[in-house]
């Protein structure tokens, strides 16, 4: 009935991203799952710290990206957007900010400058999210989905609230436009609450738990901060998710895409000619300006 648990991760040792970005990665570098996550290439989770105010730019200055798509997810703070195809917004708890690099540019990304000056509790995931090589040269673009944006599905037994960013559920869809077949809910539950989710055939899945504590499936605990990878098998159709405590989890369900991947630092293409193409690409200009 429940799709079994592969393994239950602890936050690997954090690392810097910029001097704005302290983030545990879970995969592919933290643990070699990316395959197994398929759409989902990468997760870089900054776990909740706080910054003291401050009068210099915190985050990463421009660099390219070509053949995926950043997601970023605000839980505290608010974040800053630029990038070379003209697109520029500010995120701050629970919304969303989804670039498809597609067939290239340059971005840029810091804390929004009031957020900056004033500090405060920041708490953020950036994932990657790869496309299939018909996709990987389309144009680029933005999608900025505010949090009352999100769809909504009320948990069973006044539990709390699905918001959904990506899928559908319940006859519910998320606002984002997708070039695969996934699910990103995030989903605050009550204490007490008692979830089940649906998993499509197929789908490659993980929850990461954001706030509080769960038990997965009945007997599985998942704490704070902790990624829960189940199986990419078809062993279950759904999960089970229990909340002893007011908690916060971010689902992520996908139809996998079954091509060799080809990755070399903000390029994630198919092959290595691919690589080479992108890096004289960005060598010669040809994914703009930004300043």
């Amino acid at each position: 009935m429940y799709r079994k648990i592969e393994r239950v991760l602890s936050p690997p040792d954090p690392s810097w991203v910029g001097n704005g970005f302290r983030t545990h990665n879970f995969f592919p570098s933290g643990y070699r799952i990316s395959r197994m996550m398929s759409p989902f290439f990468l997760l870089d989770y900054n776990s909740k710290i706080e910054f003291n105010p401050s009068d210099k730019p915190r985050g990463v200055d421009v660099h390219p990206h070509k053949g995926f798509e950043t997601v970023t997810i605000a839980y505290h703070g608010k974040i800053a957007h630029y990038d070379s195809a003209g697109n520029s917004g500010v995120i701050g708890k629970g919304g969303v900010q989804w670039m498809t690099a597609g067939s290239g540019l340059l971005h840029k990304e810091f804390h929004e400058e009031g957020f900056q000056r004033s500090g405060g509790l920041f708490q953020m995931v950036q994932l990657w999210v790869n496309l299939p090589a018909k996709y990987k040269s389309v144009e680029p673009r933005y999608q900025d989905i505010r949090h009352e944006d999100k769809g909504k599905v009320a948990i069973p037994g006044d539990g709390g609230t699905c918001f959904l960013i990506a899928g559908e559920l319940n006859g519910v869809k998320g606002p984002a436009k997708t070039y695969t077949s996934m699910d990103m809910f995030d989903i605050h539950l009550k204490k007490g609450a008692r979830f089940e989710l649906p998993v499509k055939s197929g789908f490659n899945t993980g929850i990461l738990v954001v706030e509080g504590n769960l038990k997965v499936n009945g007997d599985q605990k998942a704490p704070t901060d902790h990624f829960v990878f189940f199986r990419p098998d078809n062993s279950g159709d759904k999960i089970l998710l229990e909340a002893p405590e007011d908690s916060v989890v971010l689902f992520l369900s996908g139809e996998p895409i079954n091509e060799p991947i080809a990755q070399y630092g903000p390029f994630l293409m198919n092959t290595r000619e691919e690589l080479e193409e992108a890096i004289r690409e960005f060598n010669t200009g040809k994914f703009g300006t930004l300043e």
